[in-house]
């Protein structure tokens, strides 16, 4: 007996062993060996935080949190309460700080390729069929694109479209028509005419879409609408979705959105949503973290509508919530401020960048003598900072002497064209090729809250995942980006 036992323990620690060396793809069919049809989801959310890692999420949880001494706590957000945790590298064909696009096609289509290229392989020639295709082409569901930014951007083409270059805007955007998926939404067609070609919206319409672009149009959507582009009511920073801490009763949030895709997709057979909030990248690019936290939050409101939806149908549906890559360095904690942090402060900005960029613009238009005393009072207006030795009620946001300087010499260099500001390696340290002014406000801003920056780029860091639901099991562990792809197909049984 004891002989039988153990000739049984070295025959189940050989098997282990060998599925240890087949890699993460294997492992994944193997756990969906035995997975009945029965047991897949008909409605499957893949949500991706562009430039979102843990920093940046962690970043939300501790601005809604409790900063009392004694009495710290983070305010969860609902994806980060998910039943499983994994976690993803993101390194693409050609860099460990890679790009949108070949992120988002890893995330696609299963596959590594260059930075810059969508839906291609190595070779830039040879297309992959990315999930959301497989969906539609072998199981006849409906399929959602949603994003902040435009649509014809690196992440949501990543799922329809393949190019060897991303930057292709107008042919990208011909793409997006030719899908024939069912709902987009979000954010414009960036470029969408070309040398004289057609209109994109027209060929839309002329291919059976229905266009709409304000906020009434787009609550009106539902299951009879068809295929639909529901544009945001207004745009900001080249055809995106404003900033979520921008908005106002005029627009349609994320969350709005989201719900919309809901009402036109849903149907016997199923549908796929892929929600992109582009912005936290874009924020993060230029270092401003009130606006990430705000699209974070956003995004975290987004989520919850597909919580809500996956309450009705708990045996059916599937939530993942990831990133693509990493963006800025985003740290919490300062050399300035200790171990203190203090993201209280962050409250007492009312914009984005990009908003407080337009409001100088304009006030340089209407002023060519613009003093720097004039917009000291818009910077303390909109991020409470004020002037050293100046009457405050909090503290912490009153400038050093070192900060005034700072924010004096970013002015000067703001009030110069573009073509006559000082360029070398100190500025390009200092602004990233951003507005001096907004960006130098942002970082003192940043820093007295607690949080640090090493990059106007994007990093290598790894990249949490989330998952609730059907097949969620799939997600536990460390593994490949191009391995989620992998999970997704498996669990909604497709080629």
């Amino acid at each position: 007996m004891k002989k039988r036992f153990v000739s049984l323990m070295v025959l189940l620690l050989c098997v282990l062993s060998l599925v240890g060396a087949e890699g993460t793809k294997e492992q994944s069919t193997q756990t969906m060996q035995g997975f009945g049809s029965s047991e897949r989801p008909k409605y499957v959310f893949m949500f991706i935080g562009d430039g979102m890692s843990h920093v940046q999420i962690n970043a939300a949880q501790v601005f809604n949190g409790n900063n009392t001494k004694g009495d710290i706590a983070l305010s969860p957000l609902s994806f980060t309460q998910f039943p499983v945790l994994g976690l993803q590298t993101t390194y693409d064909a050609t860099s460990f700080c890679p790009d949108s696009a070949s992120t988002a096609t890893s995330l696609s289509s299963g596959i590594k390729t260059h930075s810059g290229v969508l839906g291609m392989g190595v070779d830039k020639t040879t297309k992959a069929e990315n999930i959301a295709e497989k969906l539609k082409s072998q199981k006849d569901w409906k399929i959602g694109i949603v994003s902040t930014v435009t649509l014809n951007h690196a992440t949501p083409a990543a799922y329809y479209a393949h190019s060897p270059s991303r930057n292709n805007y107008y042919d990208i955007g011909l793409q997006l028509i030719g899908s024939g998926f069912d709902y987009f939404a979000g954010g414009s067609i960036n470029k969408a005419t070309d040398k004289g070609q057609a209109s994109i919206y027209d060929l839309a319409k002329a291919n059976g879409y229905t266009f709409v672009d304000t906020k009434e149009a787009i609550e009106a959507l539902d299951a009879n609408s068809g295929k639909v582009y529901a544009q945001s009511p207004r745009l900001q920073d080249g055809g995106s979705m404003p900033y979520s801490i921008d908005t106002d009763d005029r627009d349609v949030s994320l969350a709005g959105f989201v719900q919309k895709g809901i009402d036109v997709l849903d149907n016997e057979k199923g549908f796929f949503m892929m929600v992109e909030s582009g912005k936290i990248d874009w924020a993060c690019h230029a270092n401003d973290a009130a606006a990430e936290i705000s699209d974070i939050l956003a995004f975290d409101d987004a989520v919850k509508v597909a919580i809500d939806f996956a309450q009705k149908h708990p045996n059916e549906t599937l939530i993942v919530v990831t990133g693509d890559h990493e963006t800025g360095g985003m740290t919490i904690g300062y050399a300035s401020t200790g171990y203190n942090t203090a993201f209280e402060i962050l409250k007492n900005q009312k914009l984005s960048y990009v908003a407080f960029d337009e409001i100088i613009k304009g006030m340089k238009s209407a002023n060519a003598n613009l003093s720097f005393d004039e917009v000291m009072e818009l910077v303390t207006k909109d991020f409470g900072l004020v002037a050293p030795n100046a009457n405050a009620t909090d503290k912490a946001l009153v400038l050093t002497e070192v900060e005034y300087a700072r924010l004096q010499e970013a002015f000067h260099q703001s009030m110069l064209p573009s073509d006559k500001r000082t360029k070398d390696d100190v500025t390009a340290l200092l602004y990233g090729g951003y507005d001096p002014l907004s960006v130098t406000v942002t970082h003192i801003l940043n820093n007295k809250a607690g949080i640090g920056w090493t990059s106007y780029s994007h990093t290598g860091t790894p990249i949490s995942v989330y998952a609730k639901g059907v097949g969620e099991q799939l997600f536990s562990g460390s593994y490949d980006n191009t391995d989620i792809f992998h999970k997704l197909r498996d669990i909604v049984g497709v080629n």
